[in-house]
C-alpha cells in the first residue's frame, strides 16, 4: 500500500478516540481547570464569594503564621510516617504469612479485608466508642481489676493524633496486605525452591530476593497509601471533630472549615494550594525518576 492509500493517523482508532473525548474534558476542565483557578484565588483576599482583587502572597503569610494551620501540619506528618511505615510492614507481614498455604486462608483474608469494606466515618465513630475511657478498653480493663489501667488517646492532646492512626490502620492495612498477597503469588516458585537448595534463610529470601523482585507493587502501595495520608478528613471528623481544642486538626479539615464556616474562600484556597504543592514535590520528582529513567534505560 503506497503513502497515499495509508489511512491517516488522526483516524486511526477513531472509535476509541471519540470515547476518550468525556474523559479528557473531565480532566482538563474539572481538574486542571480547577487546579488553576483555585491558585490564582490563593491570591485574592475573597471571603464569601470569590473576588479578584489581588492581594500578593497575604494569605500564605497568613497561613504559615497561624498556629491552628502549624499543627495541621505536624499532625500529618506523624499521621503519614505511622501510616505509611505500619502499613507496609503489617500488610507484608501478614501477606507473608496467609503466603504460607495455611488452612482457612480465604477466611482470613475476608476478615482482614473486611474493615476496608467500611467508610471512614463508620469506622471513626466505632474507633471513638472504643476508645472511649468510660465505656470503651479503658473501662473493660478496669473492670477486670487493674484499676490504675488508662488508655484514652482521644482525649489527650499530647497523642490525640495516635488514637487516629490506630483507627486508620485498622481499616486499610487488609487492603495493603491483598496487594502483598498478590505480589507474593506472582513471585516463580522456582525462586522459592533455587532459596531452599542453597539453604539460604527465609528472611534473607525476603529481604534481598523477593521484596526487590516486589517494586512495581510496592510503587502501587506507596502511592495508594500516600493518598490516603493527604486527603485524609472523615476519620478525624468521625472520632475528635479536630478536637481536643485543635490537636487533631488536619489540613484538608482546614481547608473545609475556612471555606465553609469561617467564609473565607482566600484562605482556604492558599491551604489547598500547599496541599497541592506537597503533591507535587513528592509525586513529580517519583514520577521521573520512575518513568524518565526506564525511558532512558
Amino acid at each position: 500500500m503506497s503513502n497515499s492509500e495509508r489511512p491517516n493517523q488522526i483516524f486511526r482508532n477513531l472509535n476509541a478516540k471519540i470515547a476518550s473525548i468525556p474523559m479528557i474534558l473531565t480532566a482538563l476542565v474539572v481538574f486542571v481547570g480547577g487546579t488553576a483557578w483555585t491558585v490564582l484565588y490563593s491570591f485574592t483576599n475573597s471571603k464569601l464569594l470569590p473576588r479578584l482583587n489581588f492581594v500578593g502572597l497575604d494569605q500564605y503569610h497568613r497561613l504559615w503564621s497561624t498556629s491552628r494551620w502549624l499543627v495541621s501540619i505536624e499532625n500529618l506528618l506523624i499521621y503519614g510516617a505511622i501510616s505509611l511505615v505500619f502499613s507496609l510492614v503489617i500488610g507484608f507481614l501478614l501477606a507473608a504469612l496467609l503466603d504460607q498455604k495455611i488452612r482457612f486462608e480465604d477466611t482470613f483474608r475476608t476478615i482482614f479485608l473486611y474493615p476496608f469494606a467500611l467508610s471512614f466515618i463508620v469506622t471513626g465513630l466505632v474507633w471513638q466508642w472504643l476508645l472511649n475511657p468510660d465505656f470503651g478498653v479503658q473501662r473493660v480493663v478496669r473492670d477486670l481489676g487493674w484499676t490504675s489501667f488508662s488508655f484514652d488517646p482521644l482525649y489527650n492532646s499530647s497523642i490525640v493524633i495516635y488514637g487516629i492512626s490506630i483507627a486508620a490502620l485498622w481499616q486499610g492495612t487488609g487492603l495493603i496486605m491483598c496487594l502483598m498477597l498478590a505480589g507474593l503469588r506472582g513471585i516463580d516458585e522456582d525462586i522459592w525452591k533455587a532459596a531452599r537448595v542453597d539453604g539460604i534463610p527465609m528472611w534473607k529470601t525476603y529481604l534481598f530476593i523477593v521484596i526487590p523482585m516486589m517494586r512495581p507493587v510496592f510503587i502501587t502501595t506507596l502511592v495508594i497509601i500516600a493518598a490516603g495520608i493527604v486527603k485524609v478528613y472523615d476519620l478525624v471528623v468521625a472520632q475528635t471533630s479536630g478536637g481536643p481544642g485543635i490537636a487533631s486538626e488536619v489540613p484538608a479539615k482546614y481547608v473545609y472549615d475556612y471555606m465553609f464556616f469561617a467564609q473565607n474562600l482566600g484562605q482556604g484556597f492558599a491551604a489547598s494550594t500547599m496541599m497541592l504543592l506537597s503533591v507535587v514535590i513528592v509525586i513529580v520528582p517519583w514520577a521521573y525518576l520512575e518513568f524518565g529513567g526506564r525511558k532512558r534505560g
